[in-house]
């Protein structure tokens, strides 16, 4: 496959998004060899070779000092001269191309120069001391950081370690990953030369793992095109298909999105709102997903329109003056500035139809929004600047932006990793999550999480291992099972087990199935490889009945008040005792049997016209009485030991005990109890509740198959 082949926006070919690059040509990587090959200008002066790159950053920052550049470039051109791209070109025509994409996303003064010299002490004679003294520490330690970012063959066992190394190496500062890729744009550009399956190859790992981290640093300009390439290398019919379609479009002669965007003009002029209408074309993959899901294409499909105006709150005047001059398409109308993307990415998009059916999408957001939109962090300027004036000022997590939240995450747990293969799968599942959300703790403070995680996620991102003394958790005031799934806004109060020793709680395998955060998962698993003798759920005792101490049936002590000689029996169902409201049934043989008033057995008899009877409580000290109890609890090592234990020491007897299969991340405990007297009853709950991991208990009322 040709170069021209694997990029569609070389000459000649639908260029979609051009408008991004401000008009400027792509940078001519013949004519810029030649310029190369001449040498270097007289000192003082830049040489021709990097004026696009001169253009391109005073675009930006008019007042940059340019001295660095020009002393990066002779450097640069210097200690690669004679080396040769396999495309032809001398090789400093790569730094060179990759240092203009950055300077064209507004990238500042201090990455370009670190750009210029990304490769010389991987590749040249140069050493990182030699940079630092020529240029300072910054830009040594950003060459630094692309160079531990060693060229490999890009095998399947090779490419999760040197991703893992990028992910070392951008620790402190996300600038070495925008020169890594920009770095891997510009080598997709010129994929052409290589190998089919070489191509491929890359592709893939393009697709799956850098495409994905452009998103999470917002720069949406870059990763488009990167969408493209891959696009274009990995599905080629259908590349062409999409090709002939934009083409196809772009042949017509009327252009409904473009009359969609005079009128729009014409609506914000007469509000007096001063915006800037733009036609934004859809990129290749865009165009293609489209038309996936709509099937045939209108001429307004190929494209969005985009408003730019100067402050956050003409963003919402400009929504209501076209939500009330067109029809809006309800569905399509999203707010990321009141909510914005885990990426920075703040816009407002909505849908809007025209009296004869075509449907225009419009984006709306400020020029600086649209800056960060295309740039993502690039755009941030250089976050140690002292002035603080460069970046921008944002809430939250994303308040640091070389420490995004996603990306402190992901920086915790590939250290934890205990292995390359586990590293890799859990970078791409993670990456596999396009939306943040955040939830409170009870304190104020939050938590960023991906999409779809619980409370197990919540409870690893905020305490890390000792997230497994975790019993369980309280979201929006109410008891939760660590399985529960959050929801962005909700307030989280994580419950953790204080106890130490044998007793203390341990993560559970069956946490593994709720938890959707890579922290959560290596850091469960390290435990359960470390304690493979470790239950993943209490076990249950054998659903049989078992005997205990003083396990024989207790005097009924009630006194049915017309039948004085009667046979009275304390219901199974609801095991009344002293002080319960109390009613009675006449059962077969004569004998009367006692339920508590709200046993639901009392409401089945009733309906079915059973008569009751009279019947109260003897003035009987010290009786015995047997009940069963409910415990409801969060799913822990233990805690069947501990329940029965805590039972023991109030001096009752278990006569049955059954734990259900664990469902959810919960466990219920059903026990049929001998009291030595009813005066015992609200103690012994209490001492339950007490129980860690047990959060309620209650009187057991079901109706029983031997029940009346």
């Amino acid at each position: 496959m040709s170069a021209e082949a694997t990029n569609p926006a070389t000459p000649g070919a639908i260029m979609p998004g051009a408008h991004r690059r401000r008009g400027r040509p792509r940078i001519d990587l013949r004519r810029l060899g030649r310029a190369a090959l001449l040498g270097t200008a007289s000192r003082g002066r830049l040489p021709d070779a990097i004026g696009h790159v001169v253009e391109a950053h005073r675009a930006h920052y008019p007042d940059a000092e340019l001295d660095p550049l020009r002393r990066a470039y002779v450097l640069a051109e210097s200690s690669h001269r004679g080396q040769m791209r396999k495309s032809g070109e001398p090789y400093i025509t790569h730094p060179l191309a990759v240092t203009l994409i950055l300077a064209e996303l507004g990238a500042e003064t201090t990455t370009l120069t670190a750009s210029l010299l990304h490769d010389t002490v991987e590749d040249t004679d140069v050493t990182l001391d030699q940079v630092r003294t020529e240029f300072g520490e910054e830009v040594a330690y950003l060459v630094d950081g692309v160079t531990k970012l060693e060229k490999v063959d890009y095998g399947a066992a090779a490419e999760p370690e040197t991703f893992r190394k990028m992910l070392v190496a951008t620790g402190n500062d996300v600038r070495v990953m925008s020169i890594k890729l920009a770095d891997r744009l510009h080598n997709m550009r010129t994929l052409g030369v290589m190998r089919q399956e070489k191509q491929e190859r890359i592709a893939k790992v393009t697709r799956d793992v850098l495409i994905p981290l452009a998103e999470r640093l917002g720069v949406q300009a870059l990763k488009t095109e990167l969408e493209d390439l891959v696009f274009a290398i990995l599905h080629p019919e259908e590349y062409a298909r999409t090709h002939q379609l934009m083409a196809a479009n772009a042949a017509r002669e009327d252009d409904p999105l473009a009359a969609i965007a005079e009128e729009v003009r014409g609506v914000l002029r007469e509000a007096g709102l001063n915006a800037e209408v733009l036609i934004r074309p859809r990129h290749f993959v865009s165009v293609h997903r489209v038309h996936r899901k709509r099937g045939e294409m209108r001429g307004s499909d190929f494209g969005r329109l985009l408003v730019l105006v100067a402050e956050d709150a003409d963003c919402y005047g400009v929504l209501g003056e076209l939500h009330t001059c067109f029809t809006p398409v309800v569905s399509e109308f999203k707010d990321f500035i009141a909510v914005p993307k885990f990426n920075l990415y703040q816009s407002l998009h909505t849908a809007v139809a025209r009296g004869d059916g075509e449907v225009a999408e419009v984006l709306i957001r400020t020029h600086q929004m649209h800056k960060v939109a295309e740039a993502g962090v690039v755009a941030l300027g250089n976050p140690y600047a002292p002035s603080g004036e460069e970046h921008l000022d944002t809430v939250g997590e994303r308040a640091d932006p070389t420490r995004p939240g996603w990306l402190s995450r992901l920086l915790d747990w590939q250290q934890s990793a205990p292995d390359t293969d586990m590293f890799w799968s859990t970078l791409r599942e993670d990456l596999a999550q396009d939306r943040e959300i955040t939830v409170f703790r009870p304190d104020g403070g939050t938590i960023g999480l991906p999409a779809g995680a619980s409370c197990v996620d919540a409870a690893y991102a905020q305490y890390g291992e000792d997230a497994h003394a975790c019993i369980g958790a309280r979201v929006n005031g109410r008891l939760a099972t660590l399985g529960t799934v959050l929801a962005d806004g909700d307030t989280v109060q994580l419950l953790m087990d204080r106890m130490e020793g044998a007793g203390a709680s341990e993560p559970s395998r069956d946490w593994l199935d709720h938890a959707r955060t890579p922290a959560a998962r290596i850091a469960i698993r390290r435990w359960l490889t470390a304690h493979p003798e470790g239950p993943s759920a209490p076990q249950a005792p054998p659903r049989a009945p078992y005997s205990g101490p003083s396990a024989r049936p207790a005097a009924a002590n009630a006194v049915v008040d017309e039948q004085p000689d009667a046979t009275v029996r304390l219901a199974g169902c609801c095991t009344p005792v002293p002080p319960d409201e109390i009613t009675a049934f006449v059962v077969r043989g004569g004998a009367v049997t006692v339920h508590r008033v709200a046993c639901p057995g009392v409401t089945r008899m009733k309906s079915a016209g059973r008569t009751e009877v009279g019947v109260r409580w003897a003035d009987v000290e010290s009786a015995e009485y047997r009940v069963t109890l409910v415990a409801e609890s969060f799913s822990r090592p233990h805690l069947l030991a501990d329940l029965t234990e805590a039972i023991a020491l109030e001096g009752v007897a278990i006569i049955s005990a059954n734990v259900e299969p664990p469902a959810q991340g919960g466990v219920r405990h059903t026990y049929t109890l001998q009291l030595p007297d009813a005066a015992h009853l609200p103690g012994l709950m209490r001492a339950m509740r007490n129980v860690p991991g047990v959060y309620d208990v209650g009187r057991a009322q079901h109706a029983t198959a031997g029940a009346p």
